[in-house]
């Protein structure tokens, strides 16, 4: 076999195993989208009878299930705001500041990452039952605050490691304060790594189910929804707002993309 052969040969072979890599990833996430077209009426919901926009319209007539959906929206949102402030602060602080006991710190901020998160769940149900704090939506944004801040806190670290504090210095000798400086200068330069802590919060927050198991009280989230739905099969419907959540998904990343290549055309 000569050398334009073996190139031809791995080629293929590397165009067989991308296909069969995203065929694996995303086959499951088809079955979903395939099934909120399913006529099927009979539990599991498994064998097709027909193509329907019938689980669509009663998605809409599901409150349970909507306002489940409502509700992960509502602690995603508050949950990354909040994480994302208090990561970047502490991001900036640790890198700026020496302290007694930095070091310690900076290390039980891999707790949370690292230690499973059924045991991160009873720790925190532990601690709102002694301090008596109602199980709702304040055990959950608190709770998905405290996972989400440490990834917040990486993402800016690893922006500021390359970082030169001489530039807030230039600002500051041209005349601008330091909170000045700190929005027109260093804010604009760690905004990349923000905003990856921001998108790395909200996504580990909207489909967090553990955590929130143990904390939600009467207050469901919609993975904690789903995962009830199991019992008998997944809903058509669920599988309907599933659908609604990946195109959403896909429109948020693609748009900004056209956006950005669109300016590049320009």
């Amino acid at each position: 076999m000569n050398r334009k052969s073996k190139t031809k040969l791995k080629a293929v072979f590397s165009r067989i195993f991308c296909f069969a890599v995203y065929l694996f990833l995303f086959l499951p996430i088809s079955v979903v989208i395939v099934n909120s077209f399913n006529a099927t009426t009979s539990k599991p919901y498994l064998s097709w009878k027909g193509f329907t926009f019938n689980w669509y319209v009663k998605l809409f007539e599901n409150n349970a299930l909507l306002t489940s959906f409502g509700n992960t929206l509502i602690i995603a949102v508050v949950s990354t705001v909040l994480a994302t402030a208090i990561g970047t602060l502490g991001a900036v602080g640790m890198y700026r500041y020496k302290f007694r006991g930095k070091g310690i710190i900076d290390g039980l901020l891999y707790i949370p990452v690292v230690i499973p998160e059924i045991v991160l769940g009873i720790s925190l149900l532990t601690i709102f039952s002694a301090v008596n704090v109602p199980r709702g939506m304040l055990t959950l944004i608190l709770a998905h605050v405290s996972f989400c801040v440490p990834f917040v806190v990486f993402n800016v670290r690893a922006r500021l490691s390359g970082y030169d504090s001489s530039i807030e210095e230039a600002s500051m000798d041209l005349g601008a304060n330091r909170i000045r400086t700190f929005f027109e200068v260093t804010l604009p330069v760690l905004w990349p790594g923000i905003t990856g802590g921001a998108l790395l919060s909200f996504t580990l927050s909207i489909d967090d189910v553990i955590i929130s198991y143990f904390v939600n009280g009467q207050t469901k989230t919609y993975p904690l929804r789903v995962m009830e739905s199991i019992k008998s099969g997944v809903a058509p419907d669920v599988n309907a707002l599933s659908a609604l959540i990946l195109i959403g998904t896909i429109l948020l990343a693609v748009i900004p993309q056209s956006g950005i290549l669109s300016k590049r055309k320009q």
